[in-house]
Order: C-alpha cells, then structure tokens, then sequence
C-alpha cells in the first residue's frame, strides 16, 4: 500500500521529535540519522506496512537502530 506523501512527512517529523527527545540528539542530528537509517527506508517504501505502525513504535526501532550503530558490532 502506497501513502500519500504529505500524509507520510507530518509522520516524519513526529517521529523525528519523539527519536530526538528519546536519544538526546539535537532535532537537526535526529533528522540527518532518521534519512539516513533502514528504518527510513522501511517505512518510505511501505515494507511490511511500516508507514501503519505508531509513531512510539518507529521511533523506538529508530533508537534501536542508531544504539547499534554507536556501540558497534557485538560478537
């Protein structure tokens, strides 16, 4: 399923506000890691119907997403 993209920007920077808010990242740090994350292109290509699941819910993966990346690989 295809959302509309107006829909999916105000959704954007919901999500951007909660990672920033959760992280400590400044909103403009949080906006450059959310473009640049597999989260964003999950959602931005409706895989799994990312685009359908909450804000909180996105959010958290993204903060998943961005603590894996700065502690590194675990072995």
């Amino acid at each position: 399923m295809e959302a509309n993209k107006t829909i999916l920007q105000m959704k954007y920077a919901r999500i951007v506000k909660l990672f920033s808010e959760q992280s400590g990242l400044s909103l403009e740090n949080s906006l450059e890691f959310f473009y640049d994350s597999y989260v964003y292109k999950m959602v931005s290509e409706g895989i799994a119907d990312m685009h359908c699941r909450s804000d909180g819910y996105i959010a958290g993966l993204l903060l998943e997403e961005w603590q894996k990346q700065i502690m590194g690989p675990t072995n």
